[in-house]
């Protein structure tokens, strides 16, 4: 193999811009690369600053994607890259395997200050679903039982055993047979669930507390509800606050709002600020001392990754932020904001079925307009492409209003925001109203699709060149 001189990154990034998508269609997942181009979203992004992406000509867009949910803090956040640089500069001795460092259990220490009793020990991952996958292998050591429950239409990652108690089929399909003994619940069922819980080999019952997908909010009291049934069950109690953690609800875990007291609470996403691959369970003293019992069982789960010095840094940067900038509040804030200028549109407009949020978690669900001719015609287009009308929003808002946002899921007529907890109140208004008029066009549907038809055929045709 001839020997390769491999550019600085100030190189590359001056040196290759623009090569984005034919490296990405070369090397990477060409299938992305034909979607992006069919609806126009192939930009060449330069930079990020708090809640904007910036592309190359220097336009600023809105972005309430916020990489699922990782920015929480926005891009880019002066204090954090500082905390990054500070560790950096500190050439601390990471990661020495045999022997253990500071900023992992200062990490601990602080996660747990800001948790619930009910845990009180940290499993340290570098994503979420390295977060679930553990809590899985924890809750079945720990009860010596096989069976995981989980709802339906939950999403807790994309590996074997998350992939297991993924209650979508689009993710799930061609990957079995995938990990037996679980099994999924109807959310919001407690009945179901008590009754999957009467067989007595139910290890853990794993939750969101609003899901992400279609961000699906629970009753008052199926939250408490399931908790209760659990304790009377002997399984364990597990809430994927991946998404909904670190601020995102209008409280640090969306689990306050219920005054839960689980049995763990996996985490990652927002914890580092968007800069490093970070993930944690934090678990009740009874089920990690039944797991790492003695000398011999201390390394019976770890990741080689997980606990190191630069996302721990990442982390205490972004605990930092909340706290100072108090984001937690401005969530909810915003959040409440965002649901004032955004719930009447379920009154406006015909084709909007429901608003819905808690804190900056929000989504916005359609469905077929009345008039027989445009819903026979929304009936037909979604028999062909589920979903469909959540594109004549999203890509015009993207086009037309520079707002990058994202449709909840696959086949599925709802719309999703996750913006940073620092978005400014006047990017909130600008997304209210661009989606007011977005709505407005897209709801005169014949008319809509047929435009939406003509640039994205164009587009698609472009793209399969």
């Amino acid at each position: 193999m001839a020997a390769r001189n491999v550019a600085t990154v100030a190189e590359i990034l001056v040196g290759r811009r623009g090569a984005e998508m034919s490296l990405n269609d070369d090397y990477l997942n060409p299938q992305m690369g034909r979607i992006l181009r069919t609806l126009g979203f192939d930009k060449v992004w330069a930079g990020g600053e708090g809640a904007h992406l910036i592309d190359a000509d220097g336009e600023r867009y809105l972005d309430l994607f916020g990489g699922y949910g990782v920015f929480a803090v926005g891009r880019n956040h002066p204090d954090v890259i500082a905390g990054l640089q500070e560790l950096m500069a500190a050439r601390t001795g990471n990661l020495p395997q045999l022997g253990v460092t500071l900023l992992s259990g200062v990490l601990a220490e602080e996660l747990l200050a800001r948790a619930p009793d009910s845990v009180a020990a940290m499993v340290p991952a570098n994503s979420g679903t390295e977060a679930v996958e553990a809590a899985i292998k924890i809750a079945r050591a720990a009860t010596g039982r096989p069976r995981v429950l989980y709802a339906e239409h939950a999403f807790h990652g994309l590996t074997l055993g998350s992939l297991s108690i993924n209650g979508n089929d689009e993710f799930r399909d061609g990957f079995g047979p995938l990990l037996a003994g679980c099994d999924p619940v109807p959310f919001g069922d407690l009945g179901a669930l008590a009754r999957e819980l009467a067989s007595g080999d139910v290890a853990a019952v794993v939750l969101e507390p609003v899901q992400g997908k279609g961000v699906n909010l629970p009753a008052a009291d199926y939250l408490p509800g399931v908790q209760e049934l659990c304790r009377e069950a002997g399984a364990l109690f597990v809430c994927d606050e991946v998404q909904t953690g670190i601020g995102r609800t209008g409280r640090f875990l969306a689990l306050e709002h219920w005054d839960l007291q689980p049995d763990m609470i996996c985490l990652a996403k927002a914890l580092s600020g968007g800069f490093v691959p970070i993930g944690a369970v934090l678990v009740s003293r009874a089920a990690f001392g039944a797991v790492f019992d003695g000398m011999e069982r201390a390394v019976r789960h770890g990741s080689t990754f997980g606990g190191n010095d630069l996302a721990a840094a990442g982390a205490l940067a972004t605990l930092r932020v909340l706290d100072r900038e108090q984001l937690v509040a401005r969530a909810e804030r915003m959040g409440r904001l965002l649901l004032e200028l955004t719930e009447p549109l379920t009154e406006r407009y015909e084709v909007v079925r429901d608003v819905r949020g808690l804190g900056l978690m929000w989504a916005i669900e359609f469905g077929a307009p009345s008039g027989r001719a445009a819903r026979r015609l929304w009936e037909r287009v979604e028999r062909r492409q589920p979903g469909l009308f959540s594109q004549l929003i999203t890509v015009p808002l993207f086009h037309e209003h520079r707002i990058l946002c994202q449709v909840a899921g696959h086949r599925m007529n709802v719309i999703k925001a996750l913006p940073p907890l620092t978005i400014e109140e006047q990017d909130i208004r600008h997304f209210a109203a661009a989606l007011e008029q977005t709505i407005a066009s897209a709801e005169r549907y014949p008319m809509a699709l047929a435009r939406f038809g003509i640039r994205t055929s164009f587009r698609a045709a472009a793209a399969r060149r």
